[in-house]
């Protein structure tokens, strides 16, 4: 494998994301390389299209890549389809493991994975319903993306094996499209606005209630129910608990020119690390650990599957815990309390406090990657796009979920206890998954 290759394949990509889209995540918009429209090897088929999915997801349509500018918990959820139907159409093939939708008839050994792989990613990407839909110029990317997939896969495989492929990479992606009819995607919930102590209201500057706290009531792709994991909820106001966090974000949290901080430089540069988009960010890290680890086709479409099934539905039942909590944040907080004039290191996002989403996503992920490398210890890079580049390194999958829990206090627009409790979300739906979902055939 030419790793100059996959190195570009891997980074390559704009994925600005604007408005309130940017507001809901990731504070710091990033460009990247204009990405190219030729396949690449077909035994990388699966991080090929993940990147493909990311990029047309995910980036925002002035991107070098244009995308759909979708928000993480918006984009995870089609991701997670994406990556579901890529892992069933290759369990077809393969046969090693339990389906994620059941009934899907068993394909050809013979048939090019990596064809099934392309087509399930391709016709998920195109056929599911999304508002707005893809322009037409992100449509067309995709179709040749996806020709160019078939080309290459018929050179290596054969074109009967392509034909095979195709029929199950389409059996798994109408699977997965018809699974998620009807969802609850895009539905008119919003979040109750309060004007008490302690009840979340929207904050300055923009004072906006999020577009997307429909995510709240979306059908969960693993879980029971939307509240399967409900936190403790955030500590009553007339706590000792209450009031240690929020003295520590006040003290931790202000931008530090307008309003002071004891933050010191390292603290800063780890809040401002863990401003970027996490789904963007953990599913590149994800392939560059893919390529380390010398992961096969098949064992990559479960880990992917794995990362992004437990990650939507960490962010639906994070979602639902935010509108059962609707807890003010620190800024309503702090300027009703102590300070009329604090203003957080970056703008909170629209939607109530606890728990942290940032931390349901990033500890899902984090710890199903753990599950697929069966908790041990392992050598990897979180890179940070922008100009230039920051990595931190790390030896253990959940080493990174203290660093994101920290952060969002530093940032400013988390009690502690969001981050705690978030993570602990995401910590449950990954153990959930891992226990019930993509078992060994039996």
């Amino acid at each position: 494998m030419d790793r100059r290759r996959t190195q570009k394949r891997l980074y390559s990509g704009g994925f600005v994301a604007a408005g309130v889209a940017l507001i809901a995540f990731a504070t710091v918009t990033f460009g990247g390389a204009t990405q190219t429209a030729d396949a690449g090897p077909p035994d990388d088929a699966v991080l090929d299209w993940n990147l493909h999915a990311i990029d047309a997801l995910i980036n925002a349509s002035g991107a070098p890549t244009p995308g759909a500018g979708q928000t993480p918990p918006v984009s995870v959820l089609h991701l997670a389809m994406v990556q579901g139907a890529v892992y069933d159409a290759v369990n077809m093939i393969d046969r090693g493991h339990e389906p994620y939708n059941a009934g899907l008839p068993m394909a050809p050994t013979t048939a090019s994975k990596a064809a099934a792989v392309a087509t399930a990613a391709h016709h998920v990407l195109v056929g599911v319903v999304i508002v707005p839909p893809l322009s037409p110029a992100i449509v067309d990317r995709l179709d040749n993306l996806y020709a160019d997939s078939l080309e290459a896969a018929t050179t290596q495989d054969g074109a009967s094996a392509v034909a095979q492929g195709v029929a199950a990479g389409a059996a798994a992606a109408t699977a997965m499209l018809e699974e998620r009819d009807d969802d609850g995607r895009y539905g008119t919930f919003t979040f109750a606005v309060g004007a008490g102590d302690g009840e979340w209201r929207p904050t300055p500057p923009g004072f906006a209630n999020d577009p997307f706290a429909w995510v709240a009531r979306v059908e969960p792709f693993v879980l029971k129910s939307t509240s399967q994991f409900r936190t403790k909820g955030p500590h009553a106001l007339n706590t000792g608990i209450y009031k240690k966090e929020y003295e520590e974000v006040r003290d931790f949290g202000g931008n530090g020119t307008t309003t002071q901080t004891l933050r010191t430089s390292e603290q800063t540069a780890l809040a401002q690390f863990y401003t970027a988009n996490p789904v963007e960010m953990f599913n590149r890290t994800f392939r560059v650990i893919a390529e380390d680890q010398d992961l096969t086709l098949v064992e990559e479409a479960r880990l992917f599957a794995m990362l992004n099934l437990a990650g939507a539905d960490a962010l639906i039942n994070c979602w639902d815990d935010k509108a059962h909590w609707s807890f003010w944040r620190p800024v309503t907080a702090i300027q009703d309390g102590d300070d009329d004039d604090w203003t957080p290191l970056v703008v909170t996002p629209p939607y109530p406090d606890h728990p942290s989403g940032y931390n349901c996503v990033t500890s899902a992920l984090m710890h199903s990657g753990a599950a697929y490398f069966d908790h041990k210890n392992m050598q990897f890079s979180v890179t940070r796009l922008g100009t230039p580049n920051v990595t931190r390194d790390y030896n253990r999958f959940t080493d990174v979920i203290q660093d994101t829990i920290d952060a969002r206090v530093y940032l400013g627009i988390h009690f502690r206890a969001a981050d705690v409790q978030g993570a602990g979300i995401g910590r449950d739906v990954a153990r959930w998954l891992e226990k019930h979902y993509f078992k060994p055939a039996r």
